[in-house]
């Protein structure tokens, strides 16, 4: 069995954590003590003092004043600090991936899996390092030459959610680095503990390196400090994951402002079973997509929609699989399935569940609240499965829970157009082998969502590709491909090195 005292000792954790971190500086913080309680469990793991408004303001002041220091370090050396903040998490990989999966409630693999991408994106940053590139535009005026240049914003800050306490925060804030900004995390307040560790692990090689502490901050807290980072003026970017009712809120107000901010809200995202699918290897993504992190990701797998004439055997298949679920405490290796966050989710779950059956849904695999000496959190439910229409109320929302709904229908066209008739548009998948369905789901008038696969599930991304959807979404992108431009302010310069003044477009101005 996994010793959790030994994980913590092994990561700094005590009993009583230091909730505000300024790289080298750290203290509980003048407002209310938050609890972190497992779902695993119930246990208490540690308190943690919040960030009052006048611990929030040192915080800012101390990363502004990094920012001048940092910004001016060269990219490729910037690029070396992170490279060795990955060697760092790679030493902590087992302890950090045990208490995700302890403080969060997902399975083991999951949480050694996000901390291999917290390690993955240090890699790409660490290339990245050297390819921050501009263009070279030709003038029209002679004996000029025209560039643009990309500088860093300043102080980035980055809200993230529970379902991913870590990795998603890392995907902002090792690109933050490398491109020269500072960064002030506000992790979920369900899930400090896992930030306090990462902190203690990038704090130990800012240390090592004698680089000024502001470069990594940390304010733990509700919702008030996300609210302080939206208003702020000196916070250039925000960066928020989580709800479209949290996003829009912070959208808004960093709005007012006239501030950036880069928003990665919820996903309501489906399956196409066509009927030349591979069902072999469709019936696993789905149940993958739909049961990780028992429901609780953005890119949960919600809706399967099948064509009619192999709906019967899906159904079946999947209520079959279903049956072999194993539902338990997620640091068991051979658990399929692990708890709710905390009991609201619980709440949540069942209040879906009533609302499917009032709006005319019918379950083929039964909800239920799981009881028992093994399951004494109170946070374990049974993964489930209702027949729907696409219209119902309920099916518009996202649930964040292990709900799955199936749709039948008959034409591609039909399919697609149920698939893209909801709010949000993150993720979406076809499993077919015929070519001519995976291009038309692919095309122009296919999925509007801003991940489209063909043949593997929802649920998952590599950090080589930018990630975030369209509409109630968001509109953001991060982690890979040119999602680094987010961080960075783009500046066009002009040179003339001639002897005259000619201006654009011939235009003549001339005086004596």
């Amino acid at each position: 069995m996994i010793d959790i005292k030994e994980t913590l000792s092994s990561l700094g954790i005590s009993s009583e954590n230091n909730g505000i971190s300024t790289g080298q500086k750290s203290w509980k913080g003048g407002g209310e003590m938050l609890h972190s309680y497992s779902p695993v469990d119930g246990n208490l793991i540690g308190k943690i003092g919040s960030a009052s408004n006048n611990d929030y303001e040192q915080v800012v002041m101390v990363s502004m004043a990094a920012f001048k220091i940092w910004r001016l370090v060269p990219a490729p050396k910037r690029g070396e600090i992170v490279r060795q903040m990955g060697d760092q998490l790679r030493s902590k990989k087992q302890a950090l991936g045990t208490l995700v999966s302890y403080e969060m409630g997902k399975s083991l693999q999951e949480g050694l899996g996000e901390v291999q991408e917290m390690i993955d994106i240090c890699d790409f940053a660490v290339g990245l390092s050297r390819q921050l590139y501009g263009l070279s535009m030709h003038s029209e005026r002679e004996k000029h030459r025209m560039y643009e240049q990309w500088h860093p914003l300043g102080v980035v800050g980055i809200i993230s959610a529970f379902n991913f306490p870590v990795a998603v925060w890392s995907w902002n804030a090792m690109l933050a680095w490398v491109c020269g900004n500072v960064c002030v995390w506000k992790p979920s307040e369900k899930t400090p503990l896992t930030a306090i560790a990462c902190q203690n692990i990038i704090q130990s090689v800012l240390i090592e390196n004698d680089l000024p502490e502001g470069i990594s901050s940390i304010v733990t807290g509700g919702r008030e400090i996300g609210q302080y980072l939206a208003e702020d003026n000196r916070i250039s970017l925000v960066s928020a994951t989580g709800s479209t009712r949290m996003g829009r809120s912070v959208g808004e107000s960093v709005a007012k402002r006239l501030g950036k901010s880069l928003l990665e809200l919820g996903g309501n995202n489906a399956i196409i079973v066509t009927d030349s699918a591979d069902l072999n290897i469709a019936i696993p993504g789905i149940v993958f997509g739909a049961v990780g992190t028992a429901g609780q990701r953005c890119t949960s797998t919600r809706r399967i929609i099948v064509q009619e004439n192999v709906y019967d055997e899906v159904k079946n298949r999947l209520i079959k699989a279903y049956g072999q679920l194993r539902i338990g405490n997620p640091l068991d290796e051979n658990i399929h399935v692990g708890p709710l966050i905390d009991k609201a989710a619980v709440e949540n779950y069942l209040d879906a569940v009533e609302k499917i059956k009032e709006e005319g849904g019918r379950f083929i695999v039964t909800p239920k609240v799981l009881e028992g000496e093994n399951y004494r959190s109170g946070c374990y439910v049974a993964p489930c499965i209702a027949e729907v229409n696409n219209d119902y109320p309920i099916v518009q929302a996202e649930t964040f829970a292990p709900i799955l709904y199936l749709i039948k229908y008959r034409t591609l066209d039909e399919a697609i157009t149920l698939q893209n008739a909801v709010p949000q548009g993150l993720s979406s998948s076809i499993f077919t082998l015929n070519m001519r369905e995976a291009e038309e789901f692919l095309s122009q008038s296919g999925s509007d969502c801003g991940i489209a696969n063909v043949n593997i599930g929802t649920s998952g991304a590599e950090i080589g590709g930018a990630f975030g959807g369209e509409k109630e979404t968001g509109g953001g992108r991060e982690s890979g491909s040119d999602a680094w431009r987010n961080y960075m302010r783009r500046q066009t310069t002009t040179i003339n090195y001639s002897a005259t003044l000619p201006l654009a477009q011939g235009i003549k101005f001339e005086f004596e």
